[in-house]
């Protein structure tokens, strides 16, 4: 059977399968659900582990031979086949295909495959794993999944975030699970169980004395235009990346540029556009005020400059992106668009 990650568990628990074969190149997922594996094995007194590394000159023998041994030490073995290549190869397919159509009695074979090809799930190797037991792919997650993937992660630690924590903390991952985890980690030790919010997290994936790029948007919105400027002076000084600086800027000027335009038609369509950009109800007076300063033309304005210091960025036009990016965020802020690096 084919599973998704988040279904393992429960697969788990309604008793072993004689075969699991967990692929992809996720890390986090896939050394998750091995041990997952492998304690449930434990639990069901599978106590000894035979590795075998599939390596070019894997002798795919050795397979059967491991099958057929008898345990010294236990009634029940577990089998780990590891597979760092991309492909199985013929030798090796019909090896596993054997085994798979004849698991052998009191035996868990686990076969890792983190470089597995896509293509080489539709082998019949892979096609005779579905058949004996489980067929796990992990893969990267992102967007609206993986802010459901960090909201179960918080979750799962006793932490109660508030709705735009998962957000914030997915954008800063930007897809890499074990960052994820590791932060999610951190979070739990130093809040313990109970609610977390915005400002909780924003203190705690950074150190406190230092300027962080998610504290930038919230102070362009509010107008403060001296933090602005402290907080673009030491992200340059610290070496930040300017694309990282573009990016949390170019989201504010897109979102309030789409929210100008809509205001003409009314509340109701300015509300529909924050809502379309996922922009949380603890923002929207943050948003209101920048509304209120910023016209339309000069927003629009704005976006143009943003595409004009990702060609900074790039080396592809002329110019200083962190000058670019200081006068984008002093004109946001209701300046005059003067910013001078220190």
């Amino acid at each position: 059977m084919r599973l998704k990650f988040n279904q393992l568990a429960s697969q788990l628990a309604r008793g072993l399968a004689p075969v699991y074969l967990i692929c992809g190149a996720e890390p986090l997922q896939l050394g998750e659900a091995a041990q997952a594996v492998r304690a449930a094995a434990r639990a069901q007194g599978f106590d000894e582990r035979e590795v075998l590394e599939a390596e070019a000159s894997f002798d795919w023998g050795r397979l059967a031979a491991a099958a057929q041994t008898l345990s010294l030490f236990s009634a029940r073995r577990l089998i780990e086949l590891r597979v760092p290549g991309a492909r199985l190869g013929k030798e090796g397919g019909e090896a596993v295909r054997a085994y798979c159509e004849r698991p052998a009695p009191d035996t868990l074979l686990l076969i890792l495959a983190p470089e597995l090809e896509h293509k080489e799930l539709s082998a019949r190797w892979v096609q005779a794993a579905d058949q004996a037991g489980v067929v796990l792919p992990v893969r990267q997650v992102s967007g609206r999944e993986l802010v459901a993937w960090v909201e179960q992660r918080l979750r799962g630690h006793g932490l109660i975030p508030e709705a735009e924590v998962a957000v914030l903390l997915a954008e800063r991952v930007e897809g890499n699970l074990l960052a994820a985890a590791q932060e999610v980690d951190k979070l739990a030790l130093l809040y313990g169980e109970g609610p977390i919010d915005r400002g909780g997290l924003l203190a705690a994936i950074g150190d406190s004395a230092r300027f962080d790029v998610f504290a930038l948007p919230d102070a362009v919105l509010g107008g403060d235009r001296a933090r602005v400027h402290r907080i673009l002076d030491r992200l340059a000084a610290e070496g930040t990346a300017p694309a990282i600086v573009l990016w949390a800027l170019a989201k504010e000027a897109r979102v309030l540029a789409s929210a100008a335009f809509a205001a003409p038609k009314g509340s109701a369509a300015v509300t529909a556009v924050l809502e379309e950009h996922r922009v949380w109800s603890s923002r929207r007076g943050l948003v209101q005020a920048a509304l209120r300063r910023l016209k339309l033309e000069q927003l629009r304005r704005l976006v143009r400059r943003c595409a004009e210091a990702d060609l900074q960025i790039k080396g592809v036009a002329n110019g200083d992106p962190w000058l670019t990016l200081g006068e984008i965020a002093d004109e946001l802020a209701g300046g005059r668009g003067e910013w001078l690096a220190a």
